[in-house]
């Protein structure tokens, strides 16, 4: 093995390429030599060249280390450190990201796309038939590739960094035809089926096998789970075994932005969905549309959390549902349900007679113990257990979210001659006929029930006896309430939010609109 150094940031070896918010600096390139006339002598023939630099506070999203890949390569291996200097209290240290682009370029779009890691993993590799989770295997083409830095928080200080990248001279192995899990399980017909739509293993930042993740969702009592790794589909190709009758594997991808975090639910095995945008690149309707050509549901993912780039600044117009309910119930998670309740009162307020409105679901985020999987979930009225009629009910808002399988909800409106809607329906009445809204609920003990309404919280019932199992009735009219929707809280005492969520449900429209 023989190894070089190469100063990555020296003079006149950078340009600055300013693509909106999201600007990226693409350094100078790192050479190696041909693969031929080496001899390895029987011993694998690896070169190694060394990129040392430092990044300052305000760098650009995306720093680019292109790198000139000969002929004759069989595996390339990126490792990289950097510093983690001490910084005051309440300022942001050194966190950075990685990924890896082919030959084919780094253009916003993906095509040339290998993999990202983001900063969960210190080393990756890519060849013919492998690759580390995170990336996909393919051909080692000739070419100039790129290592994709993303500085996420930048101390002080500043960023120094040092990256080490080998090629393997050799034959290219056999590449691996991917085979994706099937599009439908053995359902029960039209039915509630409940799924956790968030979720991350090994794959990107999590901790979860995917092994671990279907045994865990089985036990949870989920019917479906879709794949939603960080930036890359390189999972996508390895859930075949895993799927089964008993549980339906959908096929997406996490789009984290640095100005909100996006789950693409349910597309077409293989794709890859870009992420290098901000909100004032007005790139993300692009994306979107991706999204749902690729058969999957936009849905914008944990909107008011608090992490760095979590919140979601994209605005709802490209929404096919939206996630009010992330992981354990927080105060976030109460941030969230009040601002969908905003958006159901604009969407009757505005005549659209919620024509317009967009459902809610919730999700677990895990990504490793203790992290629940199934907490919460959300439970669906679909045809089927297929894809397709997941997110037919996804989409309609037939469904409601619950904090585990314990946790069972109906609820109905009907007016006097025998009308009745469900969840996301509508119930057709006059203004002032009477509407009796019903709930019956299995698995709460001691939680109350609240139905909210675009007036507000008009109904609060009193504690559901210790079975957990209870039947709340309520009357109004249309005139009164433009919809209705649930509410199952525990006692104020449970859990960080006092009242926490232990199921909610979409909306009941009443009227005529």
């Amino acid at each position: 093995m023989c190894e070089d150094d190469h100063a990555g940031t020296g003079p006149g070896r950078r340009a600055l390429f300013v693509t909106g918010a999201a600007a990226a600096l693409t350094l100078g390139s790192v050479s190696f030599a041909s693969a031929e006339g080496r001899n390895n002598q029987g011993a694998r023939d690896q070169r190694t060249r060394t990129v040392r630099g430092t990044l300052p506070p305000g760098s650009p999203d995306f720093v680019y280390v292109p790198v000139e890949v000969p002929p004759g390569v069989r595996e390339i291996h990126v490792a990289y450190t950097y510093d983690r200097p001490a910084v005051p209290a309440g300022t942001q240290g050194n966190a950075l990201d990685i990924g890896l682009f082919d030959e084919r370029g780094t253009e916003l779009g993906g095509r040339g796309f290998r993999g990202w890691s983001g900063g969960a993993r210190t080393e990756f590799f890519v060849r013919a038939d492998e690759a580390t989770p995170g990336y996909v295997p393919g051909p080692v083409r000739a070419g100039v590739w790129h290592i994709a830095l993303g500085p996420y928080t930048v101390a002080p200080q500043g960023l120094s960094y040092e990256i080490a990248i080998t090629l393997t001279y050799g034959e290219q192995g056999e590449g691996v035809r991917p085979v994706y899990p099937p599009e439908r399980a053995k359902g029960r017909g039209r039915a509630w089926y409940r799924g956790d739509c968030h979720l991350h293993s090994v794959y990107s930042d999590g901790r979860y096998t995917l092994a671990e993740i279907a045994g865990l969702a089985r036990a949870a009592g989920l019917d479906f789970i879709n794949s939603s790794e960080h930036n890359t589909h390189s999972a996508h190709a390895h859930w075949a075994d895993l799927a089964g009758d008993d549980l339906l594997v959908l096929l997406g991808e996490e789009v984290t932005t640095r100005n909100g975090h996006v789950v693409a639910l349910g597309t077409d095995a293989g794709t890859f969905v870009d992420w290098r945008y901000r909100a004032r690149d007005n790139r993300f309707g692009r994306f979107a549309r991706q999204i749902r050509r690729a058969g999957g549901l936009v849905v914008p993912a944990h909107p008011h959390a608090t992490c760095i780039g979590c919140n979601w600044k994209f605005g709802f117009g490209e929404a096919d549902a939206v996630e009010v309910w992330n992981g354990a119930y927080g105060p976030d998670d109460e941030v969230a349900l009040a601002d969908w309740d905003g958006m159901l009162v604009a969407s009757v307020r505005d005549g659209q007679g919620g024509r317009g409105w967009i459902p809610a679901m919730g999700s677990s985020d895990s990504h490793r113990a203790p992290d629940v999987i199934g907490r919460p979930q959300t439970v669906v009225l679909a045809d089927d257990l297929t894809r397709e009629a997941i997110q037919e009910g996804i989409r309609a808002g037939r469904s409601y979210v619950a904090e585990s399988a314990k946790v069972s909800l109906a609820f109905t409106a009907s007016g006097g001659r025998g009308e009745h809607a469900g969840i996301g329906e509508r119930l057709r009445v006059d203004q002032d006929t009477p509407v009796t809204v019903r709930l019956e609920v299995t698995g709460a003990p001691r939680c109350t029930v609240r139905f909210v309404t675009d007036q507000g919280v008009l109904f609060t019932s009193g504690p559901l006896p210790v079975s957990g199992s209870g039947v709340v009735e309520w009357r109004t009219t249309a005139s009164y309430a433009a919809y209705v929707r649930a509410e199952v809280r525990h006692e104020a005492a449970a859990g960080p939010v006092p009242g926490a969520l232990a199921a909610f449900t979409n909306p009941v429209f009443l009227g005529r609109r």
